[in-house]
């Protein structure tokens, strides 16, 4: 037919004129390789709608639908790194953060903040992994430390979000300091009666694992997220045997204890409201009642 073959022979289209698809416009998942706009992936607060494959997203982005109409205010914006190591590997370390800096628009690993979700108060820590692969260094573990300390004084539910590769290596000591320093401010939030909430997303591993991310009154995370210590080869080439199917994953860790519940990203807001919601005392029943205290045990007397 006509409306399918071309008749005239030639034919060029200028340049200026050709239609071309702008980038950025469609994606394809990694898993089910299924193909769907981006603004419907982003409704989908990216997450895959055939396959439930949650895509790694940036703090800003949970901060966005956590915080009711994402209104939020961030704590400690312009805290950045020093270099007391004078740290050099294929580059000095300060010349490394410069230009992660300006890469990704951030000050470091981590960004805190607070607001209203679902109509609570609810202070955020959440972990940027395209900084320095969301390594735990001084910052991170101060910024981190004074959100806890602004939920403890202000009496607000606390919720950090993990996803790091671990400690700095470029500040060696300084990094695992962290580990103990945040874990005690965290003991100070638990003594005061105030609820913290740990969610760990792929991935989330090494010294922050060791610490923070799962010293939650709950531990959560998201579906098939890497939870662990050492890596998956390293583990393997230490113990010499192949690992079971599945191994790390969010689904092991839950089937073998470490996390309290899996949830959808696309249900967090409300499962966080509701799950808060039952912690929270009454208005009434919190004036009247005491501080709360630990349970001991003591020995028996022989």
């Amino acid at each position: 037919m006509a409306w399918f073959k071309r008749v005239e022979k030639g034919i060029v289209t200028p340049t200026d004129q050709k239609k071309e698809t702008p980038d950025g416009l469609w994606y394809k998942c990694p898993e089910c390789k299924t193909v769907a706009t981006m603004a419907e992936h982003k409704r989908l607060l990216y997450v895959c709608g055939n396959c439930n494959h949650h895509d790694r997203i940036d703090a800003i982005d949970y901060f966005e639908f956590l915080f009711d109409q994402g209104e939020f205010t961030e704590l400690d914006a312009n805290l950045t790194s020093g270099d007391p190591l004078h740290f050099v590997d294929t580059k000095e370390y300060p010349k490394r953060v410069a230009a992660t800096e300006r890469n990704t628009g951030l000050k470091d690993a981590v960004r805190t903040a607070h607001g209203l979700s679902a109509g609570q108060p609810l202070v955020v820590a959440a972990m940027d992994f395209k900084f320095i692969g969301g390594s735990m260094g001084s910052v991170v573990g101060e910024k981190i430390a004074r959100a806890i300390d602004f939920a403890r004084q202000n009496r607000t539910p606390f919720l950090m979000i993990s996803r790091s590769g671990g400690a700095r290596m470029m500040e060696a000591g300084y990094s695992l300091m962290q580990m103990a320093k945040t874990s005690a401010k965290l003991a100070l939030l638990s003594e005061a009666g105030v609820p913290y909430v740990s969610l760990l997303t792929d991935p989330t591993t090494g010294g922050v694992t060791a610490s923070f991310a799962m010293l939650g009154d709950f531990n959560i995370a998201e579906p098939g997220a890497l939870i662990g210590f050492a890596g998956p080869r390293v583990i393997k080439e230490t113990i010499g045997k192949d690992l079971p199917k599945g191994f790390q994953s969010a689904e092991f860790v839950l089937e073998h204890g470490f996390l309290d519940f899996i949830v959808d990203r696309r249900e967090l807001k409300q499962r966080l409201a509701d799950l808060l919601g039952m912690l929270q005392p009454a208005p009434a029943a919190a004036a009247s009642a005491p501080a709360p205290r630990r349970a001991v045990t003591k020995a028996p007397q022989q």
